[in-house]
């Protein structure tokens, strides 16, 4: 009698079952190619901040609105089509002529995907689960997930949202204001908060060398 020896499983590579999870679980595009990048403008924006002011707008989110840290940046999802609407909105706001460490990548750009959280399902006939990581074992320089997005395509109904803009700035900028306009005001006056301390500190105002840019 002969004895079938099965073939030893090929390794599973954690970047195939990430890209599956982001792309099949939450319908969100992906870039071909490797590391694994997320496009932009599509489903979502992402509002790119300090990490100290990204913090201090927080609460203007939904608990389920997804959040990610990069080394000292922070990531804030936002509804797609928030690109085009932020220089006029920081216009709106009073904060157009000032310089803010505040950037927003929209249509066209990209943004490295943090790898999924422990224990998020990945579909599929094998039911697996996708890779996870918590913060203190990323490794360094990578994205990792605050709040990471909720299961299936409805993490985008999460996402502040610009509806029509009202005809003067609301009183206080708090009261009835649109999520997207709470967000971006405390994410700008945060930003400007950080710029200040870091001149008094003798800090370079933006550690990324980069100039304030609207995708």
């Amino acid at each position: 009698m002969t004895s079938t020896v099965p073939l030893p499983r090929r390794p599973v590579d954690p970047e195939a079952r990430a890209r599956h999870w982001y792309e099949n679980d939450l319908g969100w595009p992906t870039v071909p190619g490797r590391p694994l990048r997320l496009r932009t403008g599509v489903r979502f924006d992402v509002l790119d901040v300090p990490a100290e002011a990204g913090a201090k707008a927080l609460r203007h989110l939904a608990p389920d609105s997804p959040v990610a840290l990069r080394g000292d940046r922070m990531w804030l999802w936002v509804a797609a089509g928030s690109a085009e609407e932020l220089p006029g909105l920081l216009a709106w706001l009073e904060w157009g002529a000032v310089a803010l460490d505040l950037r927003v990548l929209g249509a066209g750009d990209t943004v490295q995907a943090p790898p999924p959280p422990a224990g998020a399902a990945v579909t599929g006939p094998a039911s697996v689960r996708a890779p996870g990581v918590a913060p203190r074992q990323s490794v360094q320089g990578a994205a990792v997930w605050v709040r990471p997005p909720g299961p299936g395509p409805e993490a985008g109904a999460s996402l502040p949202a610009m509806p029509a803009m009202p005809a003067s700035p609301p009183a206080g900028r708090e009261g009835n204001a649109p999520d997207l306009v709470r967000l971006v005001d405390t994410a700008a006056a945060e930003c400007h908060r950080v710029r200040l301390r870091r001149a008094c500190a003798g800090q370079p105002a933006d550690r990324r060398d980069q100039p304030l840019a609207f995708s």
